[in-house]
């Protein structure tokens, strides 16, 4: 793939984060990752983020590599959650970073124009400092009380996500706690769309959470015309 992969990403950031679908094989109830994947994306997920907490490294190449290509398939973008060596291992869309991680400014030197970069800013400090340091997108929340994280701290509502979306001049997706009953408030606040791990994930019915959420959002959206 063309090496400045970031440019042609980020002329499409605020669709393609419309529902940004995050894995968890935790939740996942025994079925596979591209399996799920797929099922989101036939229900309108428009980027993926493989998320992984533990397991074998080798494990999660394999892995990564199944749903990389299912993402291509579709023309969706695959991202990778925290592990900028395995993103770049797994030539990934994009990398997506917190506190815990390793800072803005060193992934984007390591990872250059060949990928975006995400950062979840815990305040609206962090937030500026991550457009400054080379952030493409930012990942607000928890916007509602969440279980699916058990750092992810208190809820900081749709207020303080409008607050940093004014802020900035790159895009913001909600996450934490969102459903198709809450979505689309968080997209009328101001944000180009939801990430959410659990509402797909552990549903019944991947293709059909997903469908709602998708309905959700574009709801939210409407309302902001």
């Amino acid at each position: 793939m063309a090496a400045n992969r970031r440019a042609e990403l980020r002329g499409r950031l605020p669709d393609a984060l419309r529902l940004y679908v995050l894995t968890d094989r935790g939740l996942a109830r025994g079925r596979v990752e591209a399996r799920i994947v797929a099922d989101a994306i036939a229900g309108g997920a428009t980027a993926i983020q493989l998320r992984w907490k533990q397991g074998p490294l080798a494990e999660a190449l394999r892995v990564g590599r199944e749903v990389r290509q299912v993402c291509h398939a579709a023309r969706v973008p695959f991202i990778v959650n925290d592990r900028v060596d395995l993103a770049l291992a797994l030539d990934a869309d994009g990398v997506h970073v917190g506190v815990d991680d390793l800072p803005v400014a060193e992934t984007r030197a390591l990872v250059g124009d060949r990928m975006i970069v995400g950062y979840s800013p815990p305040t609206l400090e962090a937030a500026l400092a991550a457009e400054r340091d080379g952030a493409d997108y930012l990942g607000v929340g928890p916007i509602y009380t969440t279980g699916t994280k058990a750092d992810a701290g208190a809820a900081v509502g749709v207020e303080h996500l409008a607050r940093i979306v004014e802020a900035v001049g790159i895009p913001v997706v909600g996450i934490g706690g969102i459903d198709a009953s809450n979505a689309s408030p968080v997209v009328a606040a101001g944000a180009v769309g939801v990430a959410v791990i659990s509402a797909v994930v552990a549903a019944d019915d991947v293709e059909a959470a997903a469908r709602a959420l998708r309905q959700a959002v574009e709801a939210g959206l409407r309302s902001r015309a």
